[in-house]
């Protein structure tokens, strides 16, 4: 008897699926595969090389996992999937896992800010799939923990986005230890030129499976554009949620202002994270889990994550500040309108960043509708130089050190370890200026601003303590000696933490 059920009528079957991992996805609620699921999947059970292109939010993280774990459990290889950020590797892992876990499936994912010891351990259990960022991988292999000469399965996940990010230097030393007899997967948003070029040398005849054209904007999302002075955004900020009750992801182009934005947010009483690379791993873990949870209702976070978050029912994307590249501001608002649900983006440009705009509808091909701005509340929650500065003085002290620990939070009783910018700052201490008093007067001169009583033949050093010259006289006649207080050299401030050193 001939079966006249559609495709769309037969879910996942006909695609090639092995019948245990249609258990496992009926199970986990998986009952109708996504377009780049559909035309992916049956290609890659073949064995076939896949480029797939499809705008995010579409399953490209199962149209892979299902061949992958079908071909291991053929071929007894190990399989590897790279990603560009720790968020997307750890979801990966997640889905893997589920998929995986009635076969015993064995997993290792090395990301950076993670335990190198325990990487290790995970490899010594030779797991069957993993799941890695170029950095951390690199890092292993030249410490000859991993070998990746069984590989039989690759996966380049959000490709784009790790040659964007400057990772394709490392994905060549890594291709180098890969077996040139394997099954490679490329999935992608966009086909860059890049792409085009990866693909011819590392791929075998692959098959190209596109859902959307390059740049497509993510469907049921509705865009919208504000024309907004720079110091009226917080205000319209502020004016938007109040207006939208769901989850908002609010992007900020750098980590300083993704800081500023989520301290000015707490100000005014909403329950807000942030999630960028200064950020531990833990701290970026505990800032998603939150998201989901409803603990926060708003996240503030750098391109880090327009990629990086895979969380259902966000009903608002902001972009606050807009993204340096035009690609960017499709994978942000990616992150609403996922799983067929409706969605809404709303940007804020100020008036000198036209050509930008241009850049992004030349980009979607479409015109985005641009909103009179309403009459907006009276500023409140605005974060101060100074109180963002105590932030970034928390976060440093609080880094995560190697192995993934971290230590307790340090005491700042030198202020030499920072410039005295404020009297509330990293320094302590007031904003140095220009003396035009005598030598003579110099002295008490700073004696007074410091805090400290004068000594006669003394200067002061890095700590706006004050040493002895060498050859002067201490009270009581001894020679005073040429170190400062404490018997060691000023330490001479370092680098800046927030330097405008990106995202």
């Amino acid at each position: 008897m001939t079966n006249t059920q559609s495709p769309s009528e037969e879910g996942f079957y006909g695609l090639g699926i092995a019948p245990s991992l249609l258990e496992v996805l009926a199970k986990l609620k998986y009952t109708t595969p996504t377009p780049i699921q559909r035309k992916a999947i049956p290609v890659a059970v073949q064995g076939q090389d896949v480029i797939g292109i499809a705008q995010t939010g579409t399953g490209k993280t199962l149209a892979f996992s299902i061949p992958m774990l079908m071909r291991l459990a053929a071929t007894k290889g190990r399989g590897l999937v790279l990603l560009p950020t720790r968020e997307l590797a750890l979801q990966v892992e997640e889905t893997l896992a589920k998929l995986g876990k009635q076969a015993g499936l064995r997993t290792a994912v090395l990301i950076g800010g993670a335990s190198m010891n325990m990487q290790i351990q995970k490899i010594k259990a030779n797991p069957h799939v993993i799941v890695a960022t170029p950095g951390r991988l690199n890092d292993h292999l030249e410490q000859h923990t991993v070998k990746l000469d069984t590989v039989s399965v690759l996966v380049l996940d959000e490709a784009d986005r790790m040659l964007d990010m400057g990772f394709a230097p490392q994905i060549n030393r890594i291709l180098k230890h890969v077996p040139k007899e394997r099954q490679t997967m490329l999935f992608s948003a966009t086909m860059a030129p890049e792409i085009s070029k990866m693909a011819a040398t590392y791929m075998a005849m692959p098959v190209r499976v596109e859902i959307a054209r390059a740049g497509t904007a993510a469907d049921h999302v509705e865009q919208e554009l504000f024309v907004v002075q720079k110091n009226d955004k917080l205000r319209l900020l502020d004016k938007l949620l109040q207006e939208y009750h769901g989850t908002v992801l609010v992007f900020s182009r750098t980590k300083h202002g993704a800081t500023k934005i989520c301290k000015s947010l707490k100000k005014m009483s909403y329950t807000a994270t942030e999630i960028h690379s200064n950020r531990s791993l833990n701290q970026r873990k505990e800032a998603l889990e939150g998201f989901k949870s409803g603990k926060y209702r708003v996240m503030v976070a750098t391109d880090i994550a327009a990629r990086g978050i895979d969380v259902i029912g966000i009903e608002l994307v902001l972009n606050f500040d807009l993204p340096d590249q035009a690609e960017d501001y499709v994978h942000r608002i990616g992150r609403t309108g996922r799983a067929g649900r409706s969605g809404r983006a709303i940007s804020f440009a100020t008036p000198d960043q036209g050509r930008d705009v241009r850049d992004i509808e030349k980009l979607v091909r479409t015109q985005l509708n641009i909103t009179k701005t309403p009459v907006l509340p009276p500023a409140r929650g605005h974060v101060t130089s100074e109180e963002l500065e105590q932030e970034e003085r928390n976060n440093f002290g609080n880094r995560p050190q190697r192995g993934g620990r971290r230590d307790q939070p340090k005491p700042f009783g030198r202020p030499s370890r920072f410039p005295a910018t404020s009297s509330k700052g990293f320094g302590g201490g007031a904003t140095p200026t220009r003396s035009t008093s005598t030598p003579g007067e110099r002295a008490p001169q700073q004696a007074q601003r410091s805090g400290s009583t004068s000594i006669p033949g003394t200067k002061p050093n890095y700590d706006g303590e004050y040493r002895r010259d060498k050859g002067a006289k201490a009270p009581g006649g001894r020679p005073a000696g040429g170190r400062p207080a404490g018997g060691r050299r000023p330490k001479m401030a370092p680098r800046k933490f927030f330097g405008g050193m990106g995202v």
